[in-house]
């Protein structure tokens, strides 16, 4: 076989990415000899696709924002044969493109994808879903929640902070309960990460160091939000170190229970349909993806 599928959420970069959509095409005609398109049209239909032809294809090309590639992977991991997986990234944030040096423009992205490097990438698992750059519960779940499609659409990444800064003001604490190999943890908290990839709405906001092929997840539990904590935050990144706050507590660990009271939404990639409790588990070196200028 030398054939690639492209599964392109029409929407993507303002519609630029579908509108040409050839010159992709034309340019992995230069590597592959058969090439499909593959437009979507509702929620679930790429995952759809890519289940159908995975076995008839070398690579699938995720051409879309963060919510169009955790779908992609959602349909990706559970196979026993995968074919090779890149990203044409082309949402608000992009995420796990940023985490695997993907360039933003997806038409030089395109040209790192024909480079053909590859890397075998860690992905979370969490009861029935896959993840490829955060779990998170509590005001991470907020924000997002509270952010207007509107008002995204518009304003882009920066929706993400004002969303953050005015949910600061109305937090709703929780209880929490943690069991892992390596820290326990019990007692109030305002949110807790789950961290494989680095970036976090377009920047490295919470994890300085993240290693996507070490097997382990970052876990990153804020107690109280406050303004000396933001303060701390800002402060550790200008010294590129993590902050030493006590209202924070940051583990490494490669698989965990948690459980809330009371029982919480879940941001997985950005998707909330789930509920706690959960349980966690880091599959290393579990996928092979093409990368950009990688590690970032």
């Amino acid at each position: 076989m030398n054939k690639a599928a492209i599964i392109v959420n029409p929407n993507a970069g303002n519609k630029q990415l579908v509108e040409n959509i050839n010159e992709v095409v034309q340019k992995l005609e230069e590597k592959y000899s058969e090439v499909i398109v593959h437009q979507t049209q509702d929620v679930g239909d790429g995952g759809n696709f890519l289940t159908k032809i995975a076995g008839e294809v070398d690579l699938v090309i995720g051409a879309g924002g963060d919510g169009t590639i955790h779908e992609l992977v959602n349909a990706l991991c559970p196979l026993e044969k995968r074919p090779l997986f890149a990203i044409l990234p082309g949402g608000t944030c992009n995420d796990f493109s940023r985490a695997i040096g993907m360039n933003q423009n997806p038409f030089k992205a395109i040209d790192q994808i024909l480079e053909h490097k590859v890397e075998q990438l860690d992905v979370g698992h969490c009861n029935a879903h896959y993840f490829l750059n955060f779990w998170g519960i509590g005001l991470i779940t907020q924000v997002s929640t509270n952010i207007d499609s509107q008002f995204k659409d518009k304003f882009g990444r920066l929706s993400y902070y004002l969303s953050a800064a005015q949910t600061l003001k109305n937090y709703d604490p929780f209880q929490l309960e943690i069991e892992s190999p390596d820290f326990t943890y019990q007692g109030e908290a305002a949110m807790l990460i789950v961290g494989n990839g680095p970036f976090t709405g377009g920047i490295k906001a919470f994890f300085l160091d993240t290693d996507i092929q070490d097997g382990k997840f970052d876990i990153l539990i804020v107690k109280e939000p406050s303004l000396r904590l933001i303060w701390d935050t800002i402060q550790s990144k200008m010294l590129n170190q993590t902050p030493a706050n006590d209202d924070i507590k940051y583990y490494k660990t490669s698989r965990l229970k948690v459980n809330t009271a009371p029982d919480q939404l879940i941001d997985c990639d950005g998707e909330r349909n789930v509920h706690t409790p959960a349980e966690l588990v880091n599959l290393e070196k579990y996928l092979s993806v093409i990368v950009g200028n990688f590690p970032v």
